[in-house]
């Protein structure tokens, strides 16, 4: 196999950018203009709002309760300078969760904005209508809506929920292949102030990474174990993958 057909074949496994060809010293124009489109796809990931309006409506078709919250966070400017404030919750929210019966639930679910709004705006629902039958057994929180969000301001909306766990559904930064993928995060025993070995975390779901199936079914099983042993993070052992892998040994 020649050099120039191991790399093409190198290059149709994966999204990155290899096997680019030259023009001269120089990138070929179509793909020094692929790389200024996708640039310009991730910087305006960045910065766009999250439709609260479409997703209430959404939400609202799943026939679940909805708040909407905000971050200390006032737009996108300080939201981006000043992440400290992406991480708690503003005042006013604060008092809105407070008007809610003071009940303890067993999940709460967040959706937030995190660094690429457009990614919730094309994943969470689909991907909430693949988990949620696998937790129909719990008790649900009211579904959070959070404007200018990141992932440890579901560990305040948990905790001020009374819920055993918190799931942060959240736009994971931006890349030149991938600007729009979700994240998500499970903390047990949600409280402000926890550090990230406390979570768990499933990432890269978007078209072209996890499909929403897999990645319902590995929270659903993180979930599981979570409520089971009453922890996460680095003490939660995620064995789904070995467990799909015995299951289809056993089909076989």
């Amino acid at each position: 196999m020649s050099d120039e057909s191991a790399w093409e074949k190198l290059k149709s496994y994966t999204d990155a950018r290899i096997a680019l060809g030259r023009s001269g010293g120089s990138l070929p124009t179509s793909e020094l203009l692929k790389f200024r489109k996708d640039h310009a796809l991730a910087k305006d990931a960045v910065w766009t709002e999250l439709d609260v309006k479409l997703l209430e409506r959404e939400i609202e078709g799943l026939q679940l309760s909805i708040v909407k919250l905000s971050s200390q966070a006032a737009d996108r400017l300080a939201y981006i300078k000043r992440p400290d404030f992406g991480r708690k919750l503003d005042q006013e929210s604060i008092a809105r969760i407070a008007c809610f019966p003071k009940t303890e639930h067993d999940i709460s679910i967040i959706l937030a904005d995190g660094l690429s709004a457009q990614a919730i705006s094309l994943h969470a629902i689909p991907f909430l209508k693949e988990f949620l039958p696998t937790i129909s057994a719990y008790s649900l929180a009211p579904i959070c809506l959070v404007n200018q969000g990141r992932v440890a301001i579901s560990d305040e909306i948990g905790e001020l929920f009374s819920s055993k766990i918190s799931i942060i559904l959240i736009g994971e930064r931006p890349g030149l292949s991938s600007p729009y993928s979700m994240g998500i995060y499970l903390t047990y025993n949600p409280k402000a102030g926890n550090t990230d070995e406390k979570r768990n975390c499933i990432s890269n779901i978007r078209t072209g990474g996890l499909p929403y199936s897999y990645a319902a079914g590995k929270l659903a099983f993180l979930t599981s174990e979570a409520l089971r042993l009453k922890l996460s993070g680095v003490n939660l052992k995620d064995t789904f993958d070995s467990q799909l892998l015995k299951n289809d040994n056993r089909k076989q």
